[in-house]
């Protein structure tokens, strides 16, 4: 049972599984398709890539923020259910450690909503150098740009993020206000 709400990563990673993954899903075109001597891929690659990347760094980050320590439990089958198994893993971990996890399952929320077609998710948040709100996607260069002129470089070129960077400040803004709202 899912519980409805598509702006969590799990349920992102559940509807791209569910929706996305075969072709003629949504989301872009696959970039990575069979030769045309074989018959069409039953699946589109590229997501499929994304799916177990996602995955995969889930797992391995488990073991590496626990210093290499296999996982109490084994990964869960169901991929929704992948972000669960790794704060339920790592839950006994200090502060710095679960940030880390947290801006990594923030940043794949992130990849899985433009996966998705859900750019405009970048706008919701403030930049993280001037803190205003013209941040935008640009899928050419797959970077987070500040639209903010003020922001600029000296030669004009707009200040640029990547999602490692973005939910990086996400998750140090949000414990910075629940730090000061206790």
């Amino acid at each position: 049972m899912h519980s409805g709400d598509t702006s969590t990563p799990a349920e992102r990673l559940r509807l791209i599984d569910k929706y996305f993954l075969a072709p003629g899903g949504g989301g872009p075109r696959a970039e990575r398709t069979a030769r045309a001597t074989e018959p069409a891929a039953a699946l589109r690659l590229d997501v499929y890539d994304h799916l177990r990347g996602s995955v995969d760094e889930a797992t391995e980050l488990a073991k590496s923020l626990c210093d290499g320590a296999e996982p109490y439990e084994p990964r869960p089958a169901k991929l929704e259910d992948t972000y669960r198994w790794l704060v339920e893993e790592t839950s006994h971990l200090d502060q710095r450690r679960q940030m880390a996890r947290d801006a990594v399952i923030y940043r794949q929320g992130l990849q899985h909503a433009i996966l998705m077609g859900d750019a405009d998710i970048i706008c919701r948040h403030p930049c993280p150098d001037c803190v205003t709100w013209g941040l935008v996607w640009d899928r050419h260069r797959e970077q987070v740009v500040c639209r903010n002129h003020h922001c600029a470089d000296d030669d004009g070129r707009p200040t640029t993020w990547t999602l490692k960077q973005l939910a990086e400040d996400h998750i140090a803004r949000k414990n910075h206000l629940v730090a000061r709202a206790t």
